[in-house]
């Protein structure tokens, strides 16, 4: 049987400090160096579930380099466990949005045993620990040591969790020193915590996923993958998981179609070793859209990366993110940081991204996503107002270096300093 063990991750690019002046302001730089200069000597390590595939590994890749060109501590683990595991944490995530899960004493006993077993086999010691999602939720429980200051970090919508779930989990989370959700909203009914936080994930303008490409190798690109200029393209970039609820971008593409002939719809999703559920979805995505010509599915199973991703959201003429709940998704920001116009889903962790005047683009049905696909389709005028608001709303609030500003403060706070914020 295989044991969950820890093992060291390094982000994938490393980012210099001086590299962001130009996308933020001044100022914010040099309080998150000044900030950075007191936290010299404390030893933090983030720990999650998976090194790629999810927008948690997509944040730690990026956040981390920054954080060792501060000249900070930082180490990234990720823990690994029986495929069992991961199907049950993938049970928890669900419910913990809302969904359905029958919590057996064996799965209580599995998910605490992997936990425990992660626990035992960490062999470095740190100031300063922050663990994401429900996966490592309990590791606080089996390894704290004196001195040590722990974060649970939740990326994802628990703001009606399943209570039963919710039940099972809520003790480890408390043993935390603090707790952050992406929104107020997410905080779920009767937690105690010493210290909650409310902190925005951001996404990095000098990733490989969102650095500037020309236009004629985006064009030449998208041909490429069979993709015909000539009509327009919908896109939406996701893991396949329900709650993206990529059929129903399928139906909604097939109304919006009615209005809009030779609408072509492209579905970019990425499988990520902690969501065993996605194999399943991606089954069904692909039997639809294997009679249907003008749909494109593409994974990183196929080789599709983050340079890609890159290429179809400024190719396309309009992105769909048709979520029925998110905790943030990094795809909207990603999008209207390129400028592009989109139609999702009416959730708090959408809805936060989206700019003033601009809020009617949310969508709550299948039909309403149809309309506005088709409206937007139709007014170039709005499509590029909307994108233009959407880019500079994004350079305020959602950019890396804000981020790692405001998850610095915290750990500055709980590290007995006080708090820049």
């Amino acid at each position: 049987m295989k044991r969950v063990v820890i093992g060291r991750h390094h982000g994938t690019q490393s980012s210099s400090l001086q590299s962001y002046r130009e996308y933020v302001d001044a100022s914010l730089l040099d309080e998150l160096r000044e900030l950075a200069g007191t936290l010299r000597g404390v030893r933090i390590c983030h720990v999650n579930s998976t090194a790629a595939g999810g927008g948690v590994a997509e944040l730690l890749g990026r956040e981390v380099p920054l954080l060792e060109d501060l000249g900070l501590h930082v180490h990234w683990r990720i823990i690994r466990g029986e495929k069992e595991f991961f199907g049950v944490t993938k049970g928890f995530h669900n419910a913990l949005q809302g969904g359905p899960f029958d919590l057996t004493p064996a799965i209580q006993e599995l998910y605490l045993r992997q936990n425990q077993e992660a626990a035992d086999v960490f062999s470095d010691d740190y100031d300063v620990y922050v663990v994401h999602d429900p996966q490592p939720a309990a590791l606080c429980h089996f390894r704290r040591r004196s001195g040590e200051r722990w974060i649970w970090r939740s990326h994802i919508d628990t703001s009606s969790p399943n209570p039963e779930v919710w039940r099972f989990l809520q003790p480890f989370v408390q043993e935390h020193d603090a707790v952050v959700f992406t929104a107020r909203e997410f905080v779920p009914p009767g937690l105690s915590v010493p210290r909650l936080a409310v902190i925005a994930p951001a996404i990095d303008p000098l990733s490989t996923k969102n650095m500037p490409i020309d236009d004629e190798i985006c064009r030449r690109a998208m041909t490429d993958q069979g993709v015909d200029l000539r009509h327009p393209v919908i896109l939406q970039v996701s893991r396949f998981d329900p709650w993206k609820d990529p059929l129903g971008v399928i139906q909604a593409y097939r109304l919006a179609r009615e209005e809009v002939p030779d609408l072509q719809l492209v579905l970019i999703g990425a499988l990520a070793g902690d969501d065993p559920e996605g194999w399943g979805v991606l089954e069904q995505v692909n039997e639809i859209a294997a009679g249907e010509p003008n749909i494109l599915v593409l994974t990183n199973m196929t080789g599709v990366g983050n340079m890609e991703v890159n290429v179809f959201q400024r190719g396309a003429d309009l992105v769909v993110q048709k979520s029925l709940k998110e905790g943030f998704g990094l795809v909207v920001s990603e999008a209207l940081w390129k400028g592009k116009a989109i139609v999702a889903g009416n959730t708090p962790g959408i809805r936060m991204q989206i700019p003033g005047g601009y809020q009617s683009f949310l969508v709550d049905t299948v039909d309403d996503c149809a309309r506005k696909i088709s409206e937007l389709l139709k007014d170039t005028a709005t499509r590029e107002a909307f994108g233009e608001a959407g880019r500079a709303y994004v350079r305020r609030r959602f950019l890396l270096p804000r981020l790692v500003l405001d998850d610095l403060r915290l750990i500055r706070a709980l590290s007995g300093g006080p708090s820049m914020a």
